[in-house]
């Protein structure tokens, strides 16, 4: 008996106690550590094992292409022929084509003739469809009709509207008056009539975009505009304009990119001649003349310079975007 009191104050802990499961017996010492190591895994890998379907489809779809075109572009290549080592001569020769800046211009006015037209006609959709219309949620579909509608169908029909000798513009500018317009074979009326196809299928879905960007400016900023006494139009250009900039910036971006990227609208508004460009390369893009020189001449590397100068050119257009969008800081702050 004094032996077990003093074995208990003697001030050493008595021995653990054996962990036991739910059933009494003693848990294996290396259940726990693969429990543990099972649960960081879960943390820390499964997330990597959900977002690797998205990257294992970027690099087979979107970053080997890049390089492998990069590559082409360094080589003279032909269809069913070897690679040959050629440097930066694709890019030299672009440099001294004339249809290679034939089609730069042809893009940039093309795309000129569709972008600023597109962004402020969609702006002042917008500005309508904002108001509290009836039948609005209508009107709201309505202008998006066009964007879901296939771009060989709606470039068809605009091809026989503007046809020469039949087209129904022809027609009512005849009634008006005026002499027929070769919509087809002249440079500027050509690139009109594109340009309108364009303008008619993406006007509506920028309209959109403005419409859910000025749904969020904040309605205090009108309730004041209005009690110092501006007008309507006074609040657009000094409320809504500036409150939705990003937004307009982006969407002119987004325009220049698919104005740099434009071949469905010339390629079937230009029928049998429509790879070229017309008769006389006179609506010939930068993406009908990469088409052009991999597919009907087979010469995959210069094209593949080409697809290289339209990327440059987006990027171009996207840093200036950044510089736009960047915030101006005060003088002396």
């Amino acid at each position: 008996m004094a032996t077990s009191v003093r074995a208990a104050g003697d001030g050493s802990a008595p021995p653990a106690a054996p962990v036991r499961g739910g059933s009494g017996r003693r848990r294996p010492p290396g259940r726990v550590g693969w429990r543990s190591t099972l649960h960081r895994l879960d943390l820390k890998a499964v997330p990597y094992v959900f977002v690797a379907p998205f990257f294992l489809t970027f690099a087979a779809f979107g970053l080997f292409p890049l390089i492998y075109t990069g590559w082409l572009s360094l080589h003279r290549v032909e269809l069913g022929g070897q690679a040959q080592w050629k440097g930066t001569a694709n890019y030299s020769s672009l440099a001294t084509s004339e249809f290679f800046w034939n089609a730069l211009a042809n893009t940039f006015t093309i795309g000129l003739l569709s972008t600023v037209p597109q962004l402020l006609m969609a702006l002042g959709l917008a500005q309508l469809l904002n108001y509290k219309l009836r039948g609005r949620g209508f009107f709201r579909v309505a202008v998006l009709a066009p964007y879901a509608t296939s771009i060989a169908a709606a470039t068809l029909v605009f091809a026989q509207l503007f046809n020469t000798d039949y087209g129904l513009i022809n027609s009512v500018l005849g009634w008006a008056g005026f002499a027929p317009v070769d919509w087809e074979s002249s440079k500027w009326p050509a690139q009109i009539a594109i340009s309108t196809i364009v303008t008619w299928r993406w006007t509506g879905y920028n309209a959109l975009i403005y419409l859910a960007a000025m749904q969020a400016v904040p309605r205090d900023l009108y309730e004041a505009a209005a009690l110092d006494g501006a007008s309507r139009r006074r609040q657009f250009l000094s409320v809504t304009v500036p409150s939705i900039r990003p937004t307009i910036l982006f969407t002119a971006v987004v325009s220049t990119i698919g104005a740099t990227q434009l071949f469905g609208e010339p390629l079937l508004f230009g029928g049998s001649v429509g790879i070229s460009g017309g008769s006389g390369n006179q609506f010939q893009t930068l993406s009908l003349l990469m088409y052009e020189k991999g597919w009907v001449t087979g010469a995959l590397g210069q094209a593949s310079a080409i697809a290289w100068v339209m990327l440059l050119l987006l990027l171009l257009a996207g840093g200036l975007r950044i510089l736009i969008s960047r915030p101006r800081t005060k003088a002396g702050s």
